[in-house]
């Protein structure tokens, strides 16, 4: 029922990928998004040697022999070593699926398409999505505002970006922002995409390496407590309302630079206090879909519920 151009293009059970989740993302929950089926992506940026990349891509290849992607962030300073290293670490180990973000992905696109590599760009406008296929990516993923970490300044809601994507380009496009289920699956391709992106749901996965404390401080969440920070600087991020949160919030309204919105954040502070289970030291990534997620499982029990779900809506709607 859910093949779509997405699982052929990839080589994947399912149209159902993992974000990269502020690069919390690591060998296990990646491999486990194989082996039940679908795709995650490990964050290249969150490495500080192509050493380091290439060792986490053979760990999950130690735990799969199904497809795995890793992510590639083009925005400017986004990683401690040139981006062209990291590239090369990904040709040389043959990975099968990358996905670009943050600027246009041009200039890696002959490396990457030489190595064999298919090339998903994320982005969150519809000019951006539009660019990256003109360019000759093979698919686009598109997040509305309700997505956890980088939303568009435009605001523009998943329901209308989606279908509005869709429409203006000719590879596939797989949406995110506001899924965490079956009912989300359905939604996204009733919207004419071919896959879904689910960030927050992952993330609250056994697999996940975020502290327990943490995990169960996003359940008891709802879909109201996420704020987007950063604003002034140009720079939105849908965060988990926390003290750190509130802080950045409160400084943006008196107007304070942007280096003292940077300083509250904390340089590189976030994915240590997730890991170390601080659920207030830092800005934690959280889309709206975080109102929907409430307990923690396996990525495998997750897949199969979303799958279900998705078959047992189908049904409903056609009957």
């Amino acid at each position: 029922m859910f093949q779509t151009r997405i699982t052929e293009l990839f080589g994947i059970q399912y149209p159902i990928l993992a974000g990269a989740m502020q690069g919390l993302s690591r060998a296990g929950i990646v491999a486990a998004m194989a082996n039940a089926g679908g795709l995650g992506f490990i964050a290249s940026a969150t490495f500080s040697t192509p050493e380091e990349l290439e060792a986490e891509i053979r760990r999950a290849r130690e735990l799969t022999d199904r497809p795995i992607g890793v992510n590639i962030n083009l925005f400017p300073g986004a990683h401690p070593r040139p981006v062209e290293e990291m590239v090369q670490v990904v040709v040389e180990q043959k990975v099968p699926v990358v996905e670009t973000s943050g600027r246009s992905p041009e200039r890696v696109l002959p490396v990457l398409r030489g190595g064999g590599a298919k090339v998903m760009h994320k982005c969150a406008r519809l000019r951006d999505a539009e660019t990256a296929d003109r360019v000759g990516v093979d698919a686009v993923c598109v997040v509305g505002y309700e997505c956890g970490g980088r939303p568009s300044m435009e605001e523009v809601a998943t329901l209308v970006l989606v279908p509005a994507v869709v429409d203006a380009v000719n590879v596939p496009v797989v949406a995110g922002g506001g899924f965490a289920d079956g009912r989300g699956l359905l939604a996204a391709l009733a919207l004419g995409a071919d896959g879904v992106l689910m960030g927050t749901r992952f993330l609250l996965t056994t697999e996940s390496i975020v502290h327990e404390r943490v995990k169960q401080r996003y359940v008891q969440s709802r879909e109201t407590d996420t704020v987007v920070v950063q604003k002034s600087m140009k720079a939105p991020s849908r965060v988990l309302r926390n003290e750190t949160a509130e802080r950045v919030l409160e400084l943006e309204s008196r107007g304070a630079t942007a280096e003292e919105v940077m300083a509250a954040i904390g340089g590189g502070s976030t994915r240590q206090a997730m890991i170390a289970g601080d659920s207030e030291g830092g800005l934690m990534g959280c889309g709206q879909a975080v109102g929907l997620v409430h307990e923690i499982k396996s990525v495998q029990e997750v897949m199969r519920d979303i799958v279900r779900q998705a078959e047992q809506r189908a049904r409903a709607i056609v009957r």
